[in-house]
């Protein structure tokens, strides 16, 4: 039996004796005050899980220990409210200020476990509830956006931005791979919408002839199959966030509908007569060029320009190699703990490799990389040859580069000098990493970085 904190108060001596012999015997820790001064003062020193609170109380009114009691234990404990016969409007009031339940004098001893066993079970639940959206903020919070290159520091700070906004569309976009949907996560948690909905959809996974059935919802006998009334995704979304993900991919019957619900908040069932209010914030990605859908006549040009109000566009992970050293330590430290491994580093040579690779995939191939090495591979170090033919190939097999010499000529020192300043530029400051970039060693780039009075 468990050994939950109870607290009874109220001034009725046989009340609280009764209660605490009744559920003493089952095992838990009860703990009795007269009034509500000795109850708040017991509240603090116990922290029960559970309340049960007189709503007549000598020396203050049971509403106003109920307000202090919610005000500083939050939804943590069960307040079980009692009142006399005809004061139910009283105990009404009571569950709206967040009492548990209410127990109705005289009351049966026997109902007492039941209710204190529910009290408990909806307590034990709602932790857990907030512990999974605890854990999914953690998992979708900006600070696993990875990146320190000048490009992802603005789109972090753009994402704080939107997220504290009202602005209702927001157009991500961005090649395969690059992170919209965690962006679009980000944006729902860092809002004042984050204890809503966050609703994804697929416009590529949803045909045309599904689309205003599983957007909008249907009442019964709408068509053939409508058995019975749905609601819409749209619908299950009010109050948070609609991501449509690839939406370049919706067909434009689709599109003019989508359309008409961002500018009236207004949808009807289909199959149904009234009109329904929606607020949710619609979060739009893809990886398509929007602008030559629309001069192609593939995507609505009023609709592109309603989704863009407010845009963010992922740069691809070969526009901000920079990043890679921490993407990968990032993903080792992700993939130790969930394998049990002890990946910590990274060689010099194989990082050259994969800051070298274009990273067609983006960040999604080099978490799937790193993912796969610590699944087979054996050590803390990853090694180039624990990389994969087409990584470790690709420097070898690029196409050589020319650079074309001015007729007039030019001073090679100065060439050699402006490369090394854009190493440094790139690399923000990072030696190591400005070496990389130049294929040279940290101490040859020391050496041209006091040659051409760079501070180092």
């Amino acid at each position: 039996m468990p050994s939950a904190k109870i607290l009874v108060i109220d001034d009725e001596r046989m009340i609280r004796w009764s209660i605490e012999q009744t559920l003493s015997r089952a095992g838990y820790s009860v703990a009795v005050a007269e009034t509500a001064a000795e109850g708040l003062a017991l509240f603090g020193q116990v922290a029960p899980s559970i309340v049960f609170l007189d709503l007549r109380l000598p020396d203050e009114d049971g509403l106003t220990v109920l307000k202090k009691l919610k005000a500083e234990d939050g939804q943590d404990c069960a307040v079980i409210v009692m009142t006399a016969y005809g004061e139910i409007r009283t105990a009404v009031e009571a569950m709206r200020l967040g009492a548990y339940d209410y127990l109705k004098k005289p009351f049966d001893f026997d109902e007492i476990e039941v209710i204190v066993g529910r009290a408990l079970e909806a307590t034990h639940l709602r932790r857990e509830v907030d512990e999974l959206r605890e854990a999914r903020k953690r998992t979708y919070a900006v600070d696993n956006i990875v990146g320190r290159s000048p490009k992802m520091r603005q789109i972090l700070d753009l994402i704080d931005k939107v997220a504290a906004s009202d602005a209702t569309t927001v157009l991500i976009r961005g090649e395969n791979g690059t992170g919209k949907d965690l962006v679009a996560r980000a944006i729902h948690l860092h809002s004042q919408r984050a204890d809503g909905p966050f609703i994804d959809v697929s416009c590529t996974a949803m045909p045309d002839t599904l689309f205003e059935s599983e957007l909008f919802g249907h009442e019964k006998g709408a068509f053939t199959d409508a058995k019975g009334m749905k609601r819409g995704l749209l619908e299950l979304a009010d109050g948070g966030t609609l991501f449509l993900d690839e939406i370049g991919d919706m067909h434009l019957s689709s599109q003019a509908k989508l359309l008409k619900v961002i500018e009236s908040k207004r949808f009807k069932h289909l199959g149904g007569t009234t009109d329904l209010l929606v607020d949710a914030r619609i979060i739009a990605a893809t990886n398509c060029d929007l602008e030559a859908a629309v001069k192609d006549g593939g995507f609505r040009e009023d609709l592109y320009y309603r989704l863009k109000v407010i845009p963010i566009l992922l740069p691809p992970l070969r526009e901000r190699r920079e990043d890679i050293p921490l993407l990968l330590q990032h993903f080792m430290t992700k993939y130790s703990g969930e394998f049990h491994k002890v990946f910590s580093r990274t060689s010099e040579d194989a990082l050259q490799l994969l800051t070298a690779y274009a990273w067609p995939g983006n960040v999604r191939e080099l978490k799937n990389l790193v993912e796969r090495i610590l699944i087979l591979e054996k050590g803390d170090t990853i090694l180039p040859e624990h990389l994969p033919p087409e990584i470790t190939t690709s420097h070898a097999n690029r196409p050589e580069i020319r650079y074309c010499l001015p007729a007039t000529g030019i001073r090679l020192e100065e060439v050699e000098k402006d490369f090394v300043r854009q190493a440094l530029e790139t690399a923000t400051g990072n030696q190591t990493r400005a070496a990389q970039l130049l294929g040279i060693s940290r101490d040859q780039l020391r050496y041209r970085m006091q040659k051409f009075g760079f501070a180092s």
